[in-house]
């Protein structure tokens, strides 16, 4: 299957009758959806769409959504995906920017979107909904549908902007496809899965548990929202999920803010972890409350289709900071500044080179050459291999802290203050210092319910004894809760405005002169 559009028609071809897709007031099969979807792509073509051109597609997770989206590619769009929770003026930037003609959004944004940026807010999903009834008279034609090459653009993934503006990242068909057979290839997907539609179809993740489950066609179910999270876990249990992906707050606020660790999931298969490093703690706690379930450990990159790596359950017990080895078909090097292989373990920078690549930032070459050099995807990440080819990310570049002549890796240091009693979750970011340049100062939600409540000076207590003196941080400050972009990042630029969160601030003991 070499476009996204072959790999759609065929999954709706073998599993038509099958359910797709299951939310709390809908059960919608594949057939179904297909029918949305050349609704959207007839009203596309009638209003003139021409292959390439882009369609922002504004919706929560929903049957609407993935109909509007193989819809437009059907019509040989180009699918831009916008969270509902942009600001207006986030929004009306973006759209700009991708130069979208049209787009597709919930009723209420509609009316707003029309008069604030003179794009077309489509009609083609009255009233937030498509009909995916069987009367099939005003859908598109298969014989009119325009041909789809493998190389053409499919989807603009906007990254979610955790230490800058976001970019805009053009993947091909192709790319899309060969990253998601590779997925499949390591979780073991099949069409008796059934997973949960959690994160963001707007986000690189989410769009790839999407992709996998279309490929195969797996059910996806869709929870109303994440705010009451024992209602996800009882649509969870009654729906017999058998795959949960998420973030590592995903999981850490599983323990926190339901009652997850009393109940029990027989049908859960497999879990998979990404956009972060999933503390040791929760890792453990995840173990022991769900030892029949399969811990896949994935790191990734907007820019390479979504995953680049993963660290398969057999192995997370023995190395569980380890982001694992290159998916099939990836490459994956540390290299020095020269762009040579380092030695043995030495830290370098991590690139990628595989049929998923980019073919680059939305019209920033300047950018993409900065990215993209010789066929390989420089990641920005600094990593290492241990004697078995393992990988372990070791910091970001951008994200360093420079304490004098030191360097300090801030997820090295959210690693350690992870494990002290009491941390719900951690940030640590370097701030402006006088004397050293920046110093480390970590930012520390506690947990709910402690008696006595957890103050900085013990969190600076556990850490002393742990690392050098150079890497401990200068500050400790509690907060109820960590900034997060959208897709679930932590955003580093929110808590670098120290001044601006609320909470005592503790100080730690000072680098070295």
């Amino acid at each position: 299957m070499s476009t996204l559009v072959d790999m759609w028609t065929a999954t709706v071809a073998g599993r038509g009758s099958e359910l797709a897709v299951v939310t709390p007031a809908a059960r919608v099969t594949w057939s179904e959806l297909d029918t949305g979807a050349q609704r959207v792509a007839r009203w596309l073509r009638h209003h003139g769409l021409q292959p390439g051109d882009r369609v922002v597609l504004q919706l929560p997770n929903s049957a609407e959504y993935i109909a509007a989206y193989f819809g437009i590619l059907r019509a040989g769009g180009v699918v831009v995906g916008l969270h509902p929770g942009l600001l207006p003026e986030e929004l009306d930037r973006l759209i700009a920017h991708s130069e979208a003609r049209w787009v597709i959004t919930t009723p209420d944004q509609q009316q707003m979107l029309n008069s604030r940026t003179g794009v077309s807010a489509l009609d083609c999903v009255p009233n937030g909904k498509l009909q995916f009834g069987a009367d099939k008279s005003d859908v598109l034609p298969v014989e009119l549908e325009p041909p789809v090459l493998p190389q053409a653009l499919a989807q603009i993934i906007y990254t979610s902007g955790t230490t800058g503006r976001p970019k805009g990242v053009c993947l091909t068909h192709s790319a899309l496809v060969a990253n998601t057979w590779a997925i499949l290839e390591c979780l073991g997907l099949t069409a008796t899965d059934i997973g949960l539609g959690a994160l963001p179809f707007v986000y690189s993740y989410g769009n790839s548990v999407l992709l996998t489950h279309v490929a195969v066609g797996a059910r996806l179910v869709l929870p109303h929202d994440l705010v009451f999270w024992n209602r996800t876990l009882d649509l969870l249990q009654r729906e017999a999920v058998t795959g949960l992906s998420g973030v590592p707050s995903t999981f850490a606020m599983l323990f926190e803010k339901s009652n997850f660790a009393s109940r029990e999931f027989p049908a859960l298969r497999y879990l998979t972890c990404a956009g972060g490093a999933l503390p040791e703690e929760v890792f453990h706690r995840l173990r022991g409350l769900l030892p029949h379930v399969g811990i896949h450990l994935m790191f990734g990159q907007t820019e390479a289709g979504a995953r680049l790596s993963m660290l398969p359950p057999g192995d997370v017990g023995d190395r569980p900071r380890s982001i694992g080895r290159g998916l099939p078909g990836m490459t994956l090097r540390v290299v020095d500044p020269q762009g040579e292989v380092v030695r043995g373990s030495d830290v370098g920078e991590l690139v990628a080179q595989g049929p998923s690549l980019m073919q680059g930032y939305w019209k920033d070459p300047e950018l993409t050459s900065q990215v993209l050099r010789d066929g390989w995807l420089h990641t920005g990440d600094l990593a290492c291999r241990d004697e078995q080819g393992y990988l372990y990310i070791v910091g970001r570049r951008v994200d360093m802290i420079k304490v004098g002549a030191y360097r300090v890796a801030p997820s090295e240091l959210e690693e350690i203050l992870a494990g002290c009693p009491g941390v719900a979750e951690v940030a640590v970011v370097g701030l402006p210092d006088p004397i050293w340049g920046q110093v480390p100062v970590a930012f520390v939600v506690p947990r709910q319910g402690l008696n006595p409540p957890l103050s900085g000076d013990v969190v600076l207590e556990y850490v002393s004894g742990k690392i050098p003196v150079f890497k401990r941080p200068r500050l400790v400050r509690l907060i109820a809760a960590l900034p997060r972009t959208l897709n679930g990042k932590i955003h580093r630029l929110q808590l670098m405005g120290l001044d601006s969160l609320p909470g005592p601030m503790v100080s730690g003991q000072a680098p070295p002169r």
